[in-house]
């Protein structure tokens, strides 16, 4: 694996200027460029400054890395805070955004999205996934000590979390890691000792097991570290 390791201070415009450039590269080798999305409130400033950055949105093919059971117009959809800082604004078509429908039933959500991901390209295989990381090392909805972190024979899973006593929606490993590319963008204030064990390459935490196969791993760090 390929890890690169970034402190910015420019943290919005760093991710934007990543995200573009990978965006031309993956349109210019394929045609089309195929990103996950990541949830939370990191990247939400970097979705409204991408709506800006003049993309040819019509090669651009969404997925979402993971989703709370909830239906999109929830205050805790990711798809719902996407589309405010980002779909709204971009000119993406309808049709290349692929919601998880959080709020059908958990298993039939994960099982539906992975073979409409398999429907658009056998293997599906992204060309940047975004990623964050939350204090205690999860990342997509991978928690620690949770099922999905074993599954290795399918794209897209539900995962029961008890630490919020529900069912989240998330990519498996086998996604992860087959992904060309995967950056995580991380507010580092207070998340240090984590980035050390995730980094330090002998650790539990579902972050440190992203490790793609023949692409690389960039970690955007901003707000501390």
């Amino acid at each position: 694996m390929n890890r690169e390791i970034l402190h910015s201070r420019n943290f919005v415009s760093d991710a934007v200027a990543l995200i573009t450039e990978a965006a031309d590269q993956a349109i210019a080798e394929r045609g089309v460029f195929r990103i996950a999305l990541s949830g939370g409130n990191t990247p939400r400033p970097v979705y409204a400054a991408l709506a800006e950055s003049g993309c040819d949105w019509n090669k651009w093919e969404v997925t979402f890395g993971d989703e709370r059971c909830v239906p999109p117009e929830s205050d805790q959809s990711n798809f719902k805070m996407a589309k405010e800082s980002f779909f709204d604004h971009a000119a993406i078509p309808a049709a290349n955004i692929l919601r998880m429908a959080g709020e059908l039933d958990p298993a039939l959500a994960a099982k539906n999205y992975e073979a409409e991901l398999l429907a658009r390209s056998a293997p599906y295989i992204h060309d940047l996934i975004l990623l964050g990381m939350g204090d205690d090392g999860h990342t997509a909805s991978l928690f620690p000590g949770t099922e999905a972190l074993g599954i290795t024979d399918r794209l897209v899973v539900a995962n029961y979390v008890p630490k919020f006593s529900t069912w989240r929606l998330t990519f498996s490993y086998p996604l992860l890691n087959a992904a060309r590319h995967v950056c995580f963008l991380v507010s580092s204030a207070g998340k240090e000792p984590v980035l050390e064990g995730v980094f330090g390459g002998h650790s539990d935490y579902p972050s440190a097991a992203v490790c793609p196969t023949s692409g690389r791993v960039t970690w955007l760090l901003g707000g501390g570290a």
